[in-house]
């Protein structure tokens, strides 16, 4: 049937010719507050620059310590997710006028730059909607061989300017795909079950040693921008853009602290952040430098506080087969997990003590333990108390079963 169909020869659509918009009639009003219009082919973009020097304090941070964020990263011999790898580093963030949707637009992006012998903070604004295409250019994130480092950027930063890019494809040049560095998912691996909630101003106050003051709530910097375009008057933008440099510096300090506390090997910090950056090494299958961490936390701490640790050093024992070690490992952890973690414990005991050191009763010890434990806890759901109870059972009666034939095999012998 194909061959009866007739096919057409393809014709490339034009693209129509770009029409460059109108400068917006309270250009004059934005400048004489402290922005500066770009032109390019697209149409106009106000920008402020700010400059830093490199001694520059934000918080408990110098922003020259970056370097030596970039220098230990350098160094580093293995693959880490907020590893650099020596392209141009951006930290960069935007404001939206919402959270999803085409009808949403990035009226402000801000980008961080070592520029020679200083940071420099660029922000475009958008002019009003129908200059968006030339916000998207003079962004020049199209720009190849460039690092991006955000904070949730991954869900949320990036796909808006994607879909935003997407929309205006015909003219502009086709949108980078960068390294990409995002500080939130670090942040939730360094600090899991140590802080309660990971927006950035939190992280400011409780880690980067800086608090905010005037600040404008993020939610209603949609309706100061689309307030100040419709009046004219840019007062109160000003201070979204101020809003915008603080989650950008902060961004850069947020990567000096968090890369000290995973490379410095000084885990001094908290037991539990260090705990959890040994977790991390593991999971990337840098067991050595997992291994490492958590020795060097048994060493810092105390064992109620470093009882995550040695959970964790069991199973690194286990898979180098060093199965004594990991047996005192996992009985030390015993004094300070939480239910769901000891129930686990317990099961690796019994494993231990019943295939290699043939202990069968200290085994069944730890196996009604862990059946106990799986009774009372609360953090386990219905089918998951099923699964393992089933599976405990399976390991009592077999356990009872060969207590039972070493003592028939003992009264044997003595016959």
């Amino acid at each position: 049937m194909k061959k009866l169909i007739k096919k057409k020869p393809a014709t490339k659509q034009s693209v129509a010719p770009f029409v460059t918009p109108q400068k917006p009639s309270y250009s004059k009003a934005w400048e004489d507050e402290g922005l500066s219009i770009v032109e390019n082919k697209f149409g106009v973009v106000f920008e402020k620059k700010i400059v830093y020097a490199p001694e520059h304090v934000h918080g408990d941070f110098k922003l020259k310590e970056i370097f030596e964020a970039f220098t230990l990263w350098n160094s580093f011999k293995g693959e880490h997710p907020i590893s650099t790898d020596g392209k141009k580093i951006v930290f960069f963030d935007t404001e939206t006028t919402g959270l999803k949707g085409t009808g949403t637009y990035i009226f402000l992006i801000g980008q961080l730059t070592w520029n020679e012998d200083h940071f420099e903070m660029t922000q475009h604004v958008l002019a009003d909607p129908s200059h968006e295409a030339a916000l998207l250019y003079e962004c020049g994130l199209w720009k190849p061989g460039q690092t991006v480092i955000t904070y949730n950027g991954k869900s949320f930063d990036w796909p808006q300017l994607q879909t935003r890019w997407t929309l205006n494809r015909e003219h502009l040049p086709i949108l980078a795909d960068p390294i990409h560095i995002d500080l939130l998912h670090g942040s939730r691996r360094v600090w899991r079950n140590e802080l309660d909630q990971f927006k950035l101003v939190h992280l400011e106050v409780e880690k980067l040693g800086f608090k905010r003051v005037g600040d404008i709530p993020g939610h209603l910097a949609p309706i100061i921008y689309m307030d100040a375009v419709k009046s004219g008057v840019p007062t109160t933008l000003l201070k979204v853009l101020h809003h915008n440099e603080w989650d950008i510096l902060s961004l850069l300090t947020l990567f000096i602290h968090s890369t000290k506390l995973i490379l410095q090997e000084q885990y001094n910090n908290s037991s539990v952040s260090s705990t959890n950056i040994g977790k991390w090494f593991s999971d990337l299958k840098d067991f050595d430098k997992g291994q490492s961490v958590f020795e060097q936390i048994i060493k810092e701490y105390s064992k109620t506080e470093a009882a995550q640790a040695f959970y964790f050093l069991g199973f690194e024992y286990k898979r180098r087969k060093q199965m004594i070690l990991a047996y005192e490992a996992f009985e030390q952890s015993l004094i300070n997990l939480s239910d769901v973690f000891q129930i686990q414990a317990y099961e690796e005991l019994a494993k231990i003590a019943e295939h290699v050191k043939k202990d069968y009763l200290a085994a069944q010890v730890h196996v009604e333990k862990a059946v106990l434990l799986i009774r009372n806890t609360k953090h386990l759901k219905p089918l998951q108390k099923e699964r393992k109870n089933w599976a405990f059972d399976k390991r009592l009666k077999r356990l009872v079963n060969k207590q039972t034939i070493s003592r028939a095999s003992a009264r044997f012998d003595r016959k």
